[in-house]
């Protein structure tokens, strides 16, 4: 990798050079404009990556908790429901390139692949260096030109050719422009969202930006006087009630309390309808837990009820501990106010329903989330209706491409983000590519 950093050089100063004018730049070094290099370059053209940062593929490198879930093999539909940040316009970047193709390229680069729970693709190496390794080597062999610790300043537009300006006043001359740096979520790895000004400067729209897949806050008195901070509950049902108190979504996954609110997968799938429903103007959203979905509120009563005739002389608290976490059933006999050293035989069918009805009914408040800075993915972004759905091109501006999660596309976590990343990547890479070639032709 040393010997890659080295060959990028300062492009242009070079004694006796001539500066010199690339096909296509692509601004970002994550997993988009990775991809979006390696397609320009394997499509012939000059290509050049800037990254700001010390590294590229930082987002990569930290995914799936640092062994990075590439992709997911689920099909296509499943894929797109997946991804409920405007997912349906993949459609046609996934009719040329999409998840299965993802797992062929990594696959011929040299990156064994491997399936997990709920199709994830891991490297079965099961670190994320050996895909960002891959990456960077790719582009080394197709002589991409990589500047790193370089910053962008502005771009400008023109007929002829595009002029980006980086921070130190250097002008870089390029026929297209690919735009892959990312939202604002995750900021340590780069995504501070440099890229909506050169959007807008093109006349894109940037919808309203907001964090997804993140913590939710809460003042509920239990969240308030930590109650339940640190408990974690398995596999339980978790949805987003509207104002009717009717369900917008519905995840069964892990969760867990925390000293500010809730976390944990269930919490963060269910994150982005919570804040959508707040940015309605909403002062709260109520959340419904089912932390017995599989089995429904007849079964539920009636093995408490038999357990608690077989065993009459036993605590109430250690009869029901086997069904539900200790300190959730603590907090469900004290709310009801049961004694739970109370014996079973003076436990009334009354307070059995209210049990149950807090097993398989428990609700509670939130009230907003962990800033956009905290969360894992950003929604919002260039307006999609912007953007030409098979090459990723700008409809506004010629020779300007966009890709990755600057893009108004959002999913949840378990690769489907990067594989949007991935996908929006190829095709700006290549149609950019394509693009020059027939601009120069003509």
């Amino acid at each position: 990798m040393g010997k890659y950093y080295g060959k990028s050089g300062k492009i242009g100063k070079e004694k006796g050079m001539k500066k010199v004018m690339y096909d296509v730049t692509i601004i970002g070094g994550g997993p988009s404009g990775l991809m979006a290099a390696i397609a320009a370059a394997e499509h012939g053209a000059k290509t050049l990556l800037i990254e700001k940062g010390k590294k590229l593929g930082k987002k990569l490198a930290i995914s799936g908790g640092g062994r990075c879930n590439v992709t997911n093999r689920l099909p296509q539909d499943e894929i797109i429901k997946h991804i409920p940040g405007n997912g349906r316009f993949l459609y046609s970047a996934f009719s040329v390139f999409n998840n299965y193709d993802i797992i062929d390229f990594f696959e011929e680069l040299g990156v064994a692949l491997k399936e997990e729970d709920h199709g994830r693709m891991f490297p079965v190496s099961n670190s994320a260096k050996s895909v960002v390794d891959a990456l960077i080597n790719k582009m080394d062999e197709l002589h991409v030109k990589v500047r790193m610790n370089t910053q962008v300043e502005a771009i400008h537009y023109d007929n002829g050719h595009h002029m980006i300006i980086l921070k130190d006043g250097e002008k870089i001359s390029t026929k297209a422009v690919v735009i892959a740096a990312g939202g604002k979520a995750v900021p340590h790895t780069g995504s501070t969202g440099d890229g909506y000004a050169w959007a807008k400067k093109a006349g894109h729209t940037i919808t309203e930006l907001y964090p997804t897949e993140v913590a939710l806050t809460s003042k509920e008195n239990f969240i308030n006087n930590k109650s339940l901070q640190g408990l974690s509950l398995r596999n339980v049902a978790l949805s987003v009630l509207n104002k009717k108190n009717k369900p917008i979504i519905t995840h069964q996954m892990d969760m867990i309390f925390t000293h500010f609110g809730v976390s944990g997968p269930a919490v963060l799938r269910c994150s982005q309808f919570v804040v959508k429903e707040l940015l309605k103007g909403r002062d709260n959203v109520t959340m419904h837990l089912d932390v017995l979905p599989n089995e429904n509120e007849e079964q539920l009563m009636k093995r408490i009820l038999k357990l608690l005739e077989e065993n009459p002389r036993k605590a109430i608290k250690n009869l029901l501990k086997g069904i539900v976490p200790e300190r959730l059933l603590e907090f469900i006999l004290n709310k009801n106010q049961c004694n739970d050293e109370q014996k079973a035989a003076n436990i009334s069918k009354e307070m059995v329903r209210l049990i149950v009805q807090d097993i398989k009914h428990f609700t509670f408040e939130v009230h907003g989330s962990l800033p956009l800075e905290k969360a894992f993915v950003t929604g919002g972004g260039i307006s999609t209706k912007e953007i030409v759905p098979n090459t990723m091109q700008s409809k506004l501006m010629e020779r300007l491409y966009f890709c990755g999660e600057i893009l108004d596309i959002h999913g949840y976590t378990g690769g489907y983000n990067i594989t949007s990343a991935l996908v929006t990547g190829r095709l700006a890479g290549m149609n950019a590519a394509f693009e020059v070639s027939s601009y120069t032709m003509n």
